[in-house]
């Protein structure tokens, strides 16, 4: 289940930049109004002129930056805070030595940040449907695109690009899931239960995803070091002994066919 976390230290998740105040450029005190307009009252009831109001800006001010009134606002809000999620788990993950941390650390720490997010647990609470077209219907899509883009460069180091961006996608879609439909059998801002979650599950998964290699055993740790070990040449012989070794394999399992 999502409960609530923490958005990282130093972090501006949900709650704007209240050090910047009236020097803060027009367009990020309007985001940040729009944040804690939402706070209060929740999308619907939430106008251009309550976040004016908000921000210490008129009305025309606010339409010149956003043209396409609430609904641009909005948009640009949400994107404001994936972008703050996406830079605070950033940090995080650079410091994970294998695949194991990079998905628990990725899991738990955007459950954390999501629970954590004073808007969204308003939303959550009084419009959940808004949270749900976000999140399901109305741009999903592009959010699991845009954490596929995200997550797959830390999970290179152990895996193809193209695997790396199908996992990354893969922990987004689980971190979606237990948010809209949570749990009590699984607290996903919980790092040792996403820890199990990883081992059983997901683990396993990428193991198979690899294709051809995962009747063997495979350690995910020592191969990030033989690939930094090897270089860029290295990198690039392993990538071709992997496509070697599949072609081999679809070739057998073609006789076997035949």
């Amino acid at each position: 289940m999502v409960r609530g976390g923490t958005g990282g230290a130093g972090s501006t998740w949900g709650r704007g930049a209240p050090d910047e105040g009236p020097s803060a450029p027009p367009r990020n005190r309007i985001v940040d109004a729009a944040l804690a307009c939402i706070v209060r009252q929740g999308v619907a009831k939430t106008t251009v002129d309550d976040v004016a109001r908000a921000a210490g800006l008129s009305r025309a001010t606010v339409y010149r930056i956003f043209p396409g009134g609430k609904d641009e606002l909005l948009r640009s809000t949400a994107d404001s805070q994936v972008a703050t999620l996406f830079t605070d788990l950033a940090v995080r993950l650079s410091h994970e030595s294998d695949v194991r941390g990079v998905l628990v650390t990725a899991i738990s720490g955007a459950a954390a940040a999501i629970a954590d997010h004073p808007a969204l647990a308003t939303l959550l609470d009084v419009e959940p449907e808004v949270v749900l077209r976000f999140l399901a219907f109305d741009r999903g899509s592009e959010l699991l695109r845009l954490a596929s883009t995200f997550g797959a460069p830390f999970l290179a180091r152990w895996m193809p690009m193209d695997e790396a961006a199908r996992v990354a996608e893969w922990a987004c879609r689980i971190v979606l899931t237990y948010l809209v439909d949570p749990s009590d059998r699984v607290d996903c801002t919980d790092p040792v239960a996403v820890a199990r979650l990883v081992d059983t599950f997901v683990l396993p998964g990428v193991r198979t995803l690899r294709g051809p290699a995962a009747d063997a055993p495979l350690d995910l740790t020592s191969a990030a070091a033989d690939r930094d070990t090897a270089g860029p040449a290295g990198r690039g012989q392993g990538q071709d002994h992997h496509r070697t070794d599949h072609h081999r394999t679809e070739h057998h399992r073609g006789e076997e066919v035949s």
